[in-house]
Parts: structure tokens; sequence; C-alpha cells
């Protein structure tokens, strides 16, 4: 059995779990591991550190990937995510604040 390393849901109170994809089926799984963080960004840090296996959003990984300092497993069952979305009332008059921001979004794709 591999350490690995979870992440606590700040709003739920509780342990994030894994999603994977079998089959067309959505599995959700709870994970065994001594180490839990608050927050995402310590995941990769402790599979770079090689104290466990890390389930992190692949922008924040590839990086790694890429220089060879982490290896992706179970890729065959991780489901894509295609990206954030943005929903917002629509109105003639926002505000000047939110429309930048909208914008900026905008331009990352």
């Amino acid at each position: 059995m591999h350490n690995c390393a979870n992440l606590r849901m700040a709003t739920l109170g509780g342990l994030y779990a894994w999603e994977f994809v079998q089959e067309g089926r959505t599995l959700n799984v709870q994970v065994p591991g001594q180490l839990i963080f608050n927050t995402s960004a310590q995941l990769p840090t402790a599979a770079l550190d090689g104290h466990a296996l890390a389930y992190a959003p692949e922008d924040v990984i590839q990086p790694h990937v890429d220089a060879g300092r982490l290896v992706r497993v179970l890729q065959a069952c991780s489901p894509t995510f295609p990206g954030y979305q943005l929903y917002y009332p629509s109105r003639r008059q926002s505000l000047p604040a939110f429309a930048l921001v909208v914008e900026a979004l905008k331009l990352r794709d």
C-alpha cells in the first residue's frame, strides 16, 4: 500500500476523495496516508520529496513531469477537466472592476 498525501477540505471538514474514471464510471476514493494538508500547494512538494503519492491539478504537476522530477501514475483513469467557467448575471451595467476580471479571464483561453 502506498502513502498518499491528502487534502483537507476546509469548507467540508473532511478529506478530499481522489476522483477516477473507469469504464465510464466515476469513482471517488478515500486514500490512506500520513500526510494531510490544508492547501494543495504542498502536494507537489510531498511527492517531490518522496514522501507520498499526490493527487493534484495537472497544471501544477506538469512542469515537474516535463522536467523528469515526477512520473504520472494512473493516467488512464484520470478524469479530464475542461477548465474553469464563470457564471454571472447578465446586466447591462456591470462594475468596471468586474468587467476587467471578465476580460482578463477571456484572454487566458
